[in-house]
């Protein structure tokens, strides 16, 4: 990474320096306003994308695996503290930084109060709220008659699939936290920044999950490890989590990723989950993405043999997934108490003393660790970082080669007698003239071309989100074929009444809805994604290549029109612009995918007609049992009833999920596809206009104001030149610099 941040180095100087030669040459009379114009914007492009690219980094895995201590390890600190609890579902930003701060975003009263109200639906008993309005947090009232509501709750309401029931755990975590984080919050959304000696005071808010509920982000800043500044590491929260909406979330931040370190503990080996969630990353077409980190226990092998067997285990069933699977091994809290030894606890030296005892396993790690860094290294900056600093040299290179040729062309016509310089001037402008005819026509068959693939990209859109036949009808066939086995929840009535029991089955089918949209549906969506995105790319790269011809042609054209004039000729650059990187330029227009995390919205109005429903069945089973009919159960009434409830919410469900993909599709269309074909289309056009702007502009403006404002022809001539030589050092320092990147990525 060293020789990467010396060439990141050499291009932003590099860059300044063209800056700066372009600001003493607008000091020379005859230079108009408009002369450097388009030099100017690509140097301050150049500028502010250096600045603010960002190569993620995603470190997943199950709970417990060892996540949040392998990225301590790369900070070389104890940073990061993570609750592994139920409601939390944080994906934690870190960057290295000059200081030592954590910002957390706070999420808005609304936003609380309507987690709230979604996991109030069905909620069991019905006198619980003396009002009828919306659920208010803020208000005492409120949150005194929930807490009594939850505290009345017997067991088996709290537990579901022997695990805690997510939406008890949240609304009973949003009630412990609200003292601690009443003052914080507000209308919108509120950050808060603990800098310096504050710094560990953001712990209390990511461990406890009281307070984790109420926080939307989460950016840790350290000045310590060896992470460049432009990489962002996310610790995301455990892939096994008991809430399908954190896998969305998780899902969501892998799309953006350029790297993911999937950490599997070797305690307990590949584990259903892990398949699970690979088998979706692999379903998203982001698998190659992924390097696997086996973190191990010196306490859990009592040989380098046994951590072997296990490695080999790990790697046989990762080949069921992705064939040769880049896998490395290390200890991650070794490399942490190694970087801690001076302040660790007298406990934790001992292990680590007890651990530096165990050659074989100590040097085993040492390698891995050194095996993966190697890794990190070359993916991150041999295939991704080079790319963008070789694109921006390029660009760098023919604004050098534009302000020399510029520079060049001037000191001549200065040489020249008044006839002359009118002829070069209407040489010039005819060709001019021409090459602006060409901007025009390539700018209109482009727009035409935006629109024809505008058209295919709908069509596509719309198919695959086709509520018959689309990916949504998968999700609508899941939802109406599901089954649920009432006479489980025969005993439940007696023990609990029809009411709570209906909230179970509804946390039940919910929960199994979420989970197939986030494992089976959310995949396939960002599968699909990056399918428009390819075909994008590939289209426009199509496209470029007669306009690339021409633009090449053109400037041809212009050097005879220069060996005509007796000009000396521009050096040509027949390399193209980069329009492979559709990130890229996703990224710099600004364009963001919207989140593919969205939760089924239900209405009240469930309970209520299941209710009612009950009422109609009793009525029904009174009258059987006033003329002796036979009855079948004692809780008849409540289960017929409970029939109903289930296909009402199976309806509501398919309603919800219909709804959401109808709005997902057209967000999907006309915030991002096609933004994002536009931005390629533009993007294209301006890597064609740049080998035009920084060659054939704005060399007869200069020639006009010559004669016209008496200009001491020596004092130019001399800055001409200067200005010439400087820009020949900047093209050999640029062209140094590119081969030193692409030795570096062979």
């Amino acid at each position: 990474m060293e020789k990467y941040n010396l060439l990141k180095d050499d291009l932003l100087q590099i860059n300044q320096d063209i800056m700066a030669l372009i600001s003493k040459a607008k000091t020379l009379p005859g230079t108009g306003a408009r002369t450097f114009e388009s030099w100017e914007e690509i140097c301050g492009d150049i500028r502010e994308r250096v600045a603010e690219e960002m190569l993620r980094v995603a470190v997943v895995g199950a709970i417990k695996s060892g996540k949040s201590t392998f990225v301590n390890s790369l900070f070389r600190g104890d940073y990061l503290k993570r609750g592994a609890g139920v409601v939390t579902s944080i994906v934690t930003r870190i960057h290295r930084s000059d200081a030592l701060r954590a910002r957390l975003w706070f999420k808005s009263w609304a936003a609380v109060n309507s987690e709230i109200e979604q996991a109030l639906v069905l909620f069991p008993g019905k006198d619980w709220r003396s009002g009828n309005g919306t659920f208010d947090i803020r208000q005492e009232a409120d949150r005194k008659e929930l807490g009594q509501a939850l505290d009345s709750l017997k067991t088996d309401l709290l537990l579901a699939n022997d695990t805690l029931n997510t939406n008890c755990v949240l609304l009973s975590a949003c009630l412990k936290g609200y003292d601690s984080v009443k003052d914080i919050l507000g209308d919108e959304t509120v950050v808060r920044q603990y800098e310096g000696a504050t710094f560990g005071e953001h712990r209390a808010f990511v461990g406890d999950d009281a307070l984790a509920v109420y926080l939307r982000d989460v950016r840790l800043e350290i000045d310590a490890g060896e992470t460049d500044e432009n990489i962002e590491i996310a610790d995301c929260q455990g892939s096994d989590s008991p809430n399908p909406l954190h896998l969305a979330m998780i899902q969501d931040y892998l799309r953006l990723t350029h790297m993911i370190v999937y950490v599997i503990s070797s305690r307990t080996g590949l584990r259903q989950a892990d398949i699970k969630f690979l088998s979706g990353i692999k379903k998203m077409g982001i698998i190659d993405n992924a390097i696997f980190l086996v973190n191990f226990d010196f306490s859990e092998h009592d040989s380098l043999a046994d951590l072997e067997r296990v490695l080999g285990k790990v790697r046989d069933e990762l080949a069921l997934i992705r064939p040769e699977p880049e896998i490395y091994a290390l200890s991650a809290l070794f490399n942490l108490f190694r970087c801690m030894e001076k302040d660790l606890p007298v406990k934790d030296s001992l292990r680590l003393a007890q651990w530096k005892g165990d050659a074989p396993l100590a040097s085993f790690s040492d390698q891995g660790s050194g095996r993966f860094e190697t890794a990190i290294r070359r993916k991150l900056t041999r295939e991704r970082y080079a790319l963008l600093l070789s694109n921006h040299f390029r660009r760098l290179g023919i604004i050098a080669s534009g302000i020399e040729h510029w520079a060049t062309v001037n000191a001549d016509l200065l040489t020249r007698d008044a006839c002359d310089v009118s002829a070069v001037v209407a040489g010039l402008e005819a060709h001019r003239k021409k090459t602006d005819r060409l901007r025009s026509m390539i700018r209109s068959t482009l727009d035409g071309a935006v629109q024809k693939i505008r058209r295919s990209l709908r069509t596509d859109t719309d198919r695959f989100f086709d509520t018959r036949y689309g990916m949504p009808a998968n999700v609508i066939r899941f939802i109406k074929g599901y089954e649920t086995d009432l006479q489980t929840y025969e005993s439940k009535i007696v023990s609990t009444g029809f009411s709570a029991t209906m909230y179970l089955v509804f946390q039940e089918i919910k929960r199994a809805a979420d989970t197939f949209m986030a494992e089976s549906a959310n995949p396939e969506v960002i599968r699909f994604i990056r399918e428009q995105e390819e075909n994008i790319r590939e289209y426009f790269v199509t496209i470029a290549r007669p306009y690339e011809t021409m633009v090449q042609d053109a400037l041809t054209e212009y050097n005879k029109t220069l060996g005509q004039l007796g000009i000396p000729p521009l050096r040509e650059d027949a390399e193209n612009g980069n329009l492979t990187d559709v990130a890229e330029i996703r990224d710099a227009a600004g364009i963001r995918l919207p989140p593919t995390a969205t939760s089924m919205h239900y209405t009240a109005s469930i309970k209520t007609e299941a209710v009612m429903k009950l009422g109609m069945y009793q009525i029904v089973l009174f009258f059987k049992k006033l003329f002796r009919k036979p009855v079948r159960s004692e809780v008849e009434g409540e289960m017929l009833a409970l029939r109903d409830g289930i296909s009402r919410l199976k309806h509501e469900t398919e309603k919800s999920v219909l709804f959401n993909f109808r709005d997902y599709r057209e967000n999907i269309k006309f915030q991002y596809i096609f933004k994002l074909a536009d931005a390629v289309s533009d993007a294209l056009y301006a890597g064609l206009m740049e080998r035009f702007d920084t060659h054939t502009e704005n060399i007869s403006e200069m020639a006009r104001m010559v004669g016209e404002h008496g200009v001491d022809k020596d004092e130019a001539l001399a800055l001409l030149k200067e200005t010439a030589k400087t820009c020949r050092d900047l093209q050999e320092r640029i062209r140094a610099a590119r081969e030193e990147i692409s030795e570096a990525d062979e």
